[in-house]
């Protein structure tokens, strides 16, 4: 692991214990980086109303995004690896479908303060710099993640022991929505009233892993 570079470790879960099952270490850190933060709001106005007031409807994952480049110029140190090897180490960790698990590998990125837990959602790679025989020389990688917690954490974050907030949940194999509006409200009546809040056609028919988002009701 090269000392402050930016290096993102591999996991199997969502737990992010242990050493990882690999990781990967930047050449060059990026010059900088965009950590996005959003909030969720209701603002769907009623037929015929002047206006509406903002309700609170959740908290999406946050992302990161950032810029990193792949040399085999020789510019960079201690390099002898080609643009070729070194951005398939790099999807190897972060962007192969990892059979074991039946999905990629959970990413935690750590660089100095930034510590993020998450998965890559998006990754484009420009070739910059060329041999006379098209070999690559270099690369600029733009690279996007979101967060990727646990069921735990999330619950945590959510306080899902208050009646007032907006509960966040994983939908599971087993679960059902009347079951669920019991849990968090004491009564399965609201069940149609969450479903239309989180835009459910058929109630019944809920994949396993839906975020759902279980309102304030009144």
């Amino acid at each position: 692991m090269g000392q402050g570079k930016l290096t993102i470790t591999a996991y199997s879960d969502n737990k992010y214990s242990g050493e990882g099952t690999g990781s990967v270490t930047v050449q060059i850190n990026p010059a900088s980086y965009s950590h996005n933060h959003t909030i969720n709001y209701d603002s769907t106005i009623p037929q015929g109303a002047p206006g509406t007031t903002l309700k609170f409807k959740g908290i999406p994952p946050e992302k990161v995004s950032f810029e990193i480049y792949f040399d085999a110029t020789g510019a960079v140190p201690n390099s002898t690896k080609s643009v070729k090897d070194q951005i398939d180490t790099f999807k190897k960790i972060c962007f192969t479908y990892n059979g074991s698990i039946h999905e990629p590998n959970y990413l935690m990125i750590s660089w100095a303060s930034l510590v993020f837990k998450c998965k890559l959602t998006s990754m484009n790679i420009n070739y910059t710099l060329f041999k006379q025989d098209g070999t690559p020389l270099r690369a600029k990688v733009d690279v996007s993640f979101e967060e990727a917690l646990d069921e735990d954490t999330i619950a945590k974050m959510a306080n899902n022991e208050s009646p007032d907030l907006t509960h966040f949940i994983i939908f599971k194999a087993g679960d059902s929505l009347p079951n669920l509006c019991y849990k968090y409200y004491n009564d399965p009546a609201y069940y149609l009233q969450v479903a239309t809040y989180n835009d459910i056609i058929n109630f019944r028919d809920i994949a396993p892993g839906t975020k759902l988002f279980f309102p304030p009701i009144k």
